[in-house]
């Protein structure tokens, strides 16, 4: 019966490796990269993903890259001064000692604008995208697109 129960685990391992993404450069974790599946008339996408600063210092998010879009901008949600919550392009953002920066829908995100090549913005593709840190130094991940948002998706920090 053990050999019977190891055989089975060993064969669903792959799998389990197949959908939990993660990355580690230097003292940053990101974990599982992602994005919705482009509806048709949709002219920009976004990602998202969870970094965590294992080191004593802050980092600092510079810049994002992806073959599939020419232009590609870190943007934030925000209140405005009429009360109204709307998206706008950030210079950088900060990776705190210690603690997590979730990029989420209504806060954090990559927008990925104009992409090229739609078809790879359907359910069950991935397409690279490359994260440039100020300290950690560029790192390149594998964005899940996906239908609908991850179960258990982290809740991003009010700004």
């Amino acid at each position: 019966m053990l050999k019977h129960a190891l055989a089975v685990a060993a064969l669903l391992l792959p799998a389990a490796f197949a959908h939990a993404h993660e990355y580690t450069v230097g003292d940053l974790h990101i974990a599982h990269p992602w994005s919705l599946q482009l509806p048709p008339n949709a002219p920009n996408v976004a990602a998202y993903f969870v970094v965590h600063n294992n080191g004593n210092t802050d980092d600092r998010l510079l810049s994002a890259e992806s073959p599939i879009s020419d232009d590609t901008q870190l943007h934030e949600h925000a209140m405005s001064a009429a009360g109204a919550m709307r998206m706008q392009q950030v210079p950088n953002v900060v990776v705190p000692a210690g603690k997590d920066l979730v990029f989420a829908p209504s806060a954090y995100h990559v927008m990925l604008m104009q992409p090229k090549d739609r078809s790879l913005l359907t359910d069950g593709q991935r397409f690279p995208l490359t994260l440039r840190f100020e300290k950690a130094g560029p790192i390149t991940v594998q964005v899940a697109v996906q239908k609908a948002p991850p179960t258990g998706q982290p809740q991003a920090h009010q700004h």
